[in-house]
């Protein structure tokens, strides 16, 4: 016979199931979250290299890149938006043997929109160890190195320019190239940074500062 005392018995061992039933799927849950959230993580680990811009990998790290027109690591105002929008002079050591071509991509990473792209240059030949200051905003060069499209939607250089009341890093990187790029003048930093990939033999960088 089914007594009150057995009814209450049966009706505690179902709740314990249900009560374990409902742990199992919190932590199971929990434990996805948690696999969700590292899965996150790790692409914004991974960007986080050379203080907000990542390399093109491939090659070491063995060209010096200097610039004589910045002033102590700071950029002075002739080259920003708020003086003659130069492209700065720049300077490196000889590249790799095997160097077929250069490529300069030049990025602030402390834009509210992170990574806003200042400058592309690429099939710079190997020739070459030196920019003059103020090269011309167009898509050909004489040599035959080519620019690309900067983030404020033109060709060329384009100079820095912070919000008012802050200072933002600027990170030049050089790439010595096996290869000719078969990109068409004009170019987005991302199409030439996908072209880039397995033909870096090295690189090189340089941090200048400009603050408004």
């Amino acid at each position: 016979m089914l007594t009150e005392s057995h009814s209450r018995t049966d009706h505690s061992r179902r709740n314990r199931g249900t009560k374990n039933g409902f742990a199992r799927v919190l932590s199971s849950g929990a434990a996805h979250r948690a696999v969700t959230a590292l899965l996150l993580l790790v692409p914004a680990l991974a960007g986080c290299h050379r203080g907000g811009y990542t390399v093109v990998a491939g090659g070491q790290d063995t060209l010096q890149l200097t610039g004589s027109s910045f002033q102590d690591g700071r950029i002075p105002k002739q080259f920003t938006c708020d003086g003659a929008d130069l492209s700065p002079q720049l300077a490196w050591t000889a590249p790799p043997p095997a160097t077929k071509t250069l490529a300069l991509i030049v990025v602030d990473p402390d834009a509210p929109m992170g990574g806003f792209t200042h400058w592309v240059l690429y099939n710079l030949p190997v020739a070459e160890h030196s920019l003059a200051e103020g090269l011309p905003t167009q898509a050909q060069l004489r040599d035959g190195s080519r620019q690309g499209r900067n983030d404020f939607g033109k060709m060329g250089y384009g100079g820095s320019c912070p919000p008012q009341n802050s200072e933002h890093r600027y990170i030049f990187t050089l790439y010595a190239l096996d290869t000719t790029l078969d990109l068409p003048p004009g170019a987005t930093r991302d199409q030439v940074e996908k072209a880039l990939k397995g033909h870096v033999l090295a690189h090189g960088q340089l941090i200048a500062r400009y603050a408004r």
